[in-house]
């Protein structure tokens, strides 16, 4: 099989964006969850107020204004929200890898792998409302491609004439994740040299967030202290914060990578897939389709369980998912014969400081495990205040402060409602 490096890295987040602004502000612990309440009355009448928002602003401050990534105002009424934040993170990456080709072989050889959870949630609610009051005619044309999941691929295609895979996953919150390692088998297997691989997600709207408030998914104890809200492992966890953004990966094949003198940020090494089979929302309280889908991985990547370093973990502050994942992590680790002591296992959930970003969650947890090998760096674990040993949290779990380690070997999780479960295993390039 051909090996598969990262060569570039972009992001929307409610850290900032761009990579250079959101990596950063997460060493230092900074929170992107912010309360709802400006976002209007129906907002604020909700049980879950708080979500992790895309900052507005300058792109040179980190913040995010549409024309200034999506320049044209047709391009813009042709793009939902996410296919916007896809479009920016992809040219984020594709700039950072310094792969912008325009030579006919390069173009065809080139594709894109860009999902999405749920897709333009808010023309689907107004065009409904439209519908009921006016009919047929208040309809637009552009209602069912700006719908379209697999347009946030084809706009990134179209505009730069990438001719290889166009794809798309959605896999509700691995879409990230599956995308990244959907793509990186089209370049194993000879389909593409080069990949623009991610998720976009922008659906903090009344109606999404009152339908996971009503699943009883969502955080509601700390509106009044947004910040806190999403607290991964800690013993206070109440429910997922609900984000937005998107995280795109250039994935590349190594002898081309090498050829054009290209930076390699890490190897994309393993990847596996898992179902819980067991039910629409919750899982499995023995964990086992995540490990099932870590085993597949490190098995994928002809890696040992002792050689993992740190897992980014999809911990998205619930009480059965956190609990759950944690104890597939440590079967996984630990191992039958104890060789190594669960302190010495390292995991961290950057949800704590962004949120869950839904379909894009896996591709931005995928950047921050490609950064935590490029740069020796676990990143925090914001809000974890009390760890409760009696439920078996016993690991460094990196609580609110980022830590200095060697990390040669990083797991990645992603899982999903209806039991869809991936893991992407990264490596330092050797």
């Amino acid at each position: 099989m051909r090996r598969v490096v990262i060569t570039g890295l972009g992001a929307v987040t409610p850290l900032g964006v761009g990579i250079t602004h959101t990596w950063p502000r997460l060493l230092r612990s900074k929170s992107g969850v912010l309360s709802t309440h400006a976002l209007g009355p129906k907002f604020s009448a909700l049980p879950s107020q708080v979500a992790g928002l895309v900052p507005a602003g300058r792109k040179d401050d980190g913040g995010w204004t549409a024309d200034e990534w999506v320049v044209t105002a047709g391009e813009r009424r042709r793009m939902a929200l996410f296919a916007q934040y896809g479009m920016a993170a992809s040219e984020m990456a594709m700039r950072d890898a310094g792969w912008v080709p325009w030579r006919e072989g390069d173009l065809a050889a080139t594709g894109v792998c860009l999902g999405s959870g749920i897709g333009s949630f808010e023309d689907v609610y107004e065009t409904s409302v439209a519908f009921e009051k006016g009919g047929y005619h208040k309809v637009s044309p552009l209602f069912v491609p700006r719908l379209l999941i697999n347009l946030a691929a084809g706009h990134v295609s179209m505009r730069y004439g990438l001719r290889g895979p166009n794809h798309a996953v959605t896999t509700a919150c691995t879409t990230g994740a599956h995308c990244i390692g959907d793509a990186a088998r089209l370049i194993s297997y000879g389909d593409a040299d080069v990949m623009i691989a991610g998720g976009a997600e922008s659906c903090i709207h009344p109606l999404a967030i009152a339908g996971f408030a009503r699943a009883r998914s969502l955080a509601t104890d700390w509106n009044d202290r947004p910040s806190e809200a999403s607290r991964p492992f800690d013993k206070d966890r109440a429910g997922f914060v609900i984000g937005e953004g998107a995280g795109v990966m250039v994935l590349e094949e190594l002898e081309h990578a090498k050829a054009r003198g290209a930076r390699v940020y890490a190897e994309l090494k393993g990847y596996g897939l898992s179902s819980d089979a067991y039910h629409m929302t919750a899982p499995r309280a023995d964990g086992d389709g995540p490990l099932l889908a870590m085993k597949a991985a490190l098995r994928n990547a002809s890696i040992t369980p002792e050689a993992v370093d740190y897992v980014n973990a999809h911990a998205t502050s619930t009480k059965l998912g956190d609990a759950a994942e944690n104890r597939a992590i440590k079967n996984l680790l630990l191992g039958e014969h104890g060789k190594r002591n669960a302190s010495a296992i390292n995991i961290s959930s950057t949800k704590g400081a962004i949120g869950h970003l839904l379909g894009a969650a896996g591709a931005v947890e995928a950047i921050f495990s490609v950064l935590a090998i490029h740069e020796n760096t676990l990143p925090p674990t914001l809000n974890l205040d009390t760890i409760d040993a009696e439920e078996g949290f016993d690991c460094n779990y990196v609580p609110n402060e980022a830590q200095q380690h060697k990390v040669d070997v990083a797991l990645t999780n992603s899982f999903g409602f209806g039991g869809t479960n991936a893991s992407l295993c990264f490596s330092r390039y050797q």
